[in-house]
C-alpha cells in the first residue's frame, strides 16, 4: 500500500493542475520536467538568441510548499547537476543581478520570491512587494518572474555564449 503524500506535495500537485499553471504550459512559457520530492524541475522558455538556449531549466526546492517559499537553482536536467555559471542567463543590469553564480554558491537566484535570498533582506518586503513569494499562487508566481526576465529587453543570452 502506498503511503499518503505529504501535505506540501499535495499542494504542489494541486498547483500543477491549476488553470494558471496549465495555461503557462499551453502557451509554451514553461513546462514541468520531473519531480523527485521535495525537488521539482521546470523548463522556462527564453527568446531565441545566438549562442543561447531557447529554454532554461531549474531545480526548485519545494519543501514546506506553499507556506515556505520555493528556492530555484539553474539546472542541467539531462546531466542532473547544477548548470555551470558560464551557461547562466545574463544581461546588462537586471538579469545579471538575478542570475549570480557567486550568490550563495549558485544555489539560488537573487530574487525576493526565493526562500534563500529573502533571508537577510527584510527591506525587500517593502521595496519589492510584487516580487515576493505569494503562497496563494505558489510556483506560478516564481515561474512568471523567470519568464518575464527572459522576455525583458535586458536579457542578452548566456554569460559565455
Amino acid at each position: 500500500m502506498n503511503a499518503p503524500l505529504p501535505p506540501d506535495r499535495v499542494l504542489f500537485e494541486l498547483d500543477l493542475a491549476a488553470p494558471a499553471f496549465r495555461c503557462g504550459e499551453l502557451e509554451g512559457r514553461w513546462r514541468h520536467l520531473a519531480t523527485q520530492w521535495p525537488y521539482a524541475m521546470f523548463a522556462v522558455a527564453a527568446p531565441p538568441l545566438p549562442g543561447a538556449p531557447e529554454q532554461f531549466e531549474f531545480r526548485f526546492n519545494c519543501s514546506g510548499y506553499r507556506a515556505t517559499p520555493a528556492s530555484a537553482q539553474p539546472w542541467d536536467h539531462a546531466a542532473n547537476r547544477p548548470l555551470p555559471g558560464a551557461r547562466w542567463p545574463t544581461g546588462p543590469k537586471i538579469v545579471s543581478s538575478v542570475f549570480r553564480p557567486d550568490w550563495k554558491n549558485g544555489q539560488c537566484l537573487y530574487l525576493p520570491c526565493d526562500r534563500m535570498s529573502i533571508e537577510g533582506h527584510p527591506n525587500w518586503r517593502n521595496e519589492h512587494p510584487s516580487r515576493l513569494w505569494q503562497p496563494d499562487r505558489g510556483i506560478i508566481c516564481y515561474l512568471e518572474q523567470l519568464h518575464g526576465l527572459f522576455f525583458d529587453s535586458d536579457y542578452s543570452g548566456v554569460r559565455s555564449a
